[in-house]
């Protein structure tokens, strides 16, 4: 590994329509979203779900790595969901690539303990509309006269 060579990993996080990339480096425990920090994610009463990670693992092992995460599309919740699957897997993938694997089992199973969804996507999606009615399932009402 080259010298000028940062230590990083960049990894996703997907809900529905909404996708958060994360960049997660060696720093001093930076973690921001769309460029203002965590604290100050919107709506407010989804901020928790965000912190869920960071609440999970401790502070003390995002204390030297620096998150970035950049999130688009879907809706307010999705993003959310979007954005602790992308903390959660930018956390395991670093400590895989410069800890260690026994530190990154430690974590991934901290985290598939309390809940799957913070590491493996959702494949829902939405289904396309057919015709012949007015959404994907439902039909136009039969009428014989």
């Amino acid at each position: 590994m080259p010298k000028s060579e940062i230590p990083s990993v960049q990894v996703f996080g997907r809900k529905k329509n909404a996708v958060a990339v994360a960049y997660c480096r060696r720093g001093l425990g930076m973690v921001k979203i769309n460029g203002s920090p965590i604290e100050l994610v919107q709506p407010e009463t989804l901020r928790l779900k965000v912190f869920e990670p960071i609440l999970l693992l401790g502070r003390h092992r995002f204390e030297n790595v620096d998150i970035r995460i950049r999130v688009k599309g879907g809706g307010h919740s999705a993003q959310i969901y979007a954005i602790r699957q992308a903390l959660a897997k930018s956390l395991v993938a670093y400590f895989q690539k410069y800890v260690d694997e026994a530190a990154k089992n430690e974590i991934k199973k901290i985290l598939l303990s309390y809940d799957r969804a913070l590491l493996v996507s959702d494949p829902r999606r939405c289904e396309p509309k057919k015709f012949g009615g007015k959404s994907a399932r439902s039909r136009f009402q039969k009428s014989y006269r």
